[in-house]
């Protein structure tokens, strides 16, 4: 509903206001700023921690923080804001590349919490949740989709760049609903820890991926998918 048509109420348009007031509301509601999103998959953490709490990253992982965090911060861009999932591998390693990037404000959400997105097409052998976790994720997933990833408000008069710090799972199914790719097809790719993936949101709408999963700034040892 950011389509200006979809922000203008065509009813109340009566013969008196004619096209050129509608043309002219019409130029009021369209966005002129470009929206840059990255997206990046927290670091390596402890997978033998029962509770959320408790997963929290290793050494190695810390190092990959610190590497995307350099990454980020040498690209020389003002970026807005960083949101984060409210997980700990994800405000941990949010923590350690806002070192990097001195006041860009944090703010912590949980609708980019880790989760099943929708049932992948084709199926796969080794993960399978219960289909209850489907829905119950899914539909928070989506909403994180809706609520973050969509064109610039019309107010917005220069371009914005925007971090999110969150998981593999809501990542590669955000880039599907974003490029209106089928988005059972999300589990067909893969994204390394810590790897940076570049949304780009023109004012009409239109998208690109400028980057999927980068890591080519870690040292070949330093990199993982765990």
């Amino acid at each position: 509903r950011r389509e200006p048509l979809a922000l203008i109420n065509i009813k109340k348009k009566n013969e008196e206001t004619g096209e050129e007031e509608l043309a002219s509301r019409l130029d009021h509601c369209k966005a002129k700023a470009t929206r840059h999103i990255f997206l990046i998959r927290h670091s390596q953490y402890n997978l033998d921690g029962r509770a959320d709490k408790d997963r929290t990253l290793t050494p190695l992982g810390r190092e990959q923080a610190e590497l995307t965090g350099h990454r980020l911060a040498s690209l020389g861009l003002k970026f807005d804001q960083i949101i984060h999932s409210s997980m700990t591998r994800a405000t941990e390693t949010t923590e350690i590349i806002s070192k990097h990037l001195p006041g860009v404000k944090k703010i912590s959400t949980d609708l980019l919490r880790e989760g099943a997105p929708i049932e992948p097409d084709p199926p796969v052998s080794h993960w399978k949740p219960e289909a209850v976790q489907y829905y119950e994720d899914g539909a928070r997933i989506e909403a994180a989709f809706r609520n973050f990833i969509h064109r610039a408000d019309a107010k917005q008069e220069e371009d914005s760049y925007e971090i999110f710090v969150c998981h593999a799972n809501v990542i590669r199914y955000i880039v599907c609903r974003a490029l209106q790719f089928p988005p059972e097809g999300w589990l067909r790719m893969s994204l390394n820890n810590g790897s940076i993936t570049h949304l780009v949101i023109r004012p009409n709408g239109r998208v690109a991926l400028r980057t999927l999963g980068d890591t080519g700034f870690m040292p070949p040892d330093k990199i993982t998918r765990t």
